[in-house]
């Protein structure tokens, strides 16, 4: 990948592999945490004053927007396409939310930590959606299964602050939104390290896009010489079509009574 070199890449990688660490502190502080629902109760509520974990879950939450930042500072220049300007904006502002969620703890500052939680859910849904495209055109198959997840991560924020949460409850709907962006940034931090090792097109070779254009061109190239030959041969049908037919010659004069087997080539010959 041009404007990137290995170190830089792994690198950024690595960060963005790293936020799944998001969901070994939450386990842990759940399981400390006396009967808390993952269905019933929002995330939020583990770095609490009432969570036994608070210091852990609300250091999560900090170091999870550095390490989405670090990422996509590192592995900006790997990103190309439309969706490059998109994932700068919204990841940026999902790393501040999850920030401000660490630093301004639910109770302390109930304004605030709602304006973090507000910018992480949906920068985190549309930033997914924008990495899609700007990974897309190295990768059909991880561009999809991004697109999927900020599909279903914007989605599941809308009926989150609509507070429509039916079965799966406020926590669940939260977690719902929540979740997709460490899975959808970790499954990018393989993807670019694992595409990378593919080897580059070499100078004046095509890429992906362009050969596809040559391919699309040539098809309808050869669609354009196919016509051209069938109207050619409809012209020619045409042409003999005014001359006299070769007369047809009656069953009856090939039939011999001496040997009514025979055919009218053997006949002939004798």
């Amino acid at each position: 990948m041009a404007g990137v070199t290995s170190v830089r890449l792994r690198l950024g990688a690595l960060l963005w592999l790293l936020t799944l660490q998001f969901f070994v502190v939450e386990a842990v502080a759940a399981a400390r945490y006396d009967g808390y629902s993952r269905t019933d109760l929002t995330i939020s509520l583990l770095g609490a004053s009432t969570s036994p974990a608070q210091v852990a879950m609300n250091v999560s939450f900090v170091a999870q927007g550095l390490l989405i930042a670090g990422g996509l500072l590192l592995l900006r220049p790997a990103l190309s396409g439309r969706g490059t300007s998109v994932v700068t904006a919204m990841l940026s502002a999902a790393a501040l939310g999850v920030i401000v969620v660490g630093t301004v703890p639910l109770g302390d500052g109930e304004t605030w930590h709602e304006l973090g939680a507000f910018l992480y859910l949906v920068g985190g849904g549309l930033g997914l959606i924008g990495l899609a495209y700007a990974v897309r055109h190295r990768s059909e198959a991880l561009g999809t299964i991004l697109v999927l997840l900020g599909l279903v991560a914007t989605a599941m924020t809308v009926f989150y602050l609509a507070a429509v949460t039916g079965y799966l409850g406020e926590g669940g709907t939260e977690r719902a939104a929540a979740y997709p962006l460490p899975v959808g940034l970790a499954l990018a931090a393989v993807g670019l390290v694992l595409l990378a090792r593919r080897p580059a097109p070499a100078d004046g070779e095509p890429d992906r896009r362009a050969r596809k254009e040559q391919e699309r061109a040539e098809r309808a190239r050869m669609a354009e010489e196919r016509d051209a030959a069938l109207e050619a041969a409809a012209a020619r049908a045409e042409g003999r079509g005014g001359r006299d037919p070769e007369p047809a010659r009656d069953a009856d004069d090939d039939f011999d009574p001496d040997d009514p087997w025979a055919t009218p080539r053997r006949r002939d010959d004798t």
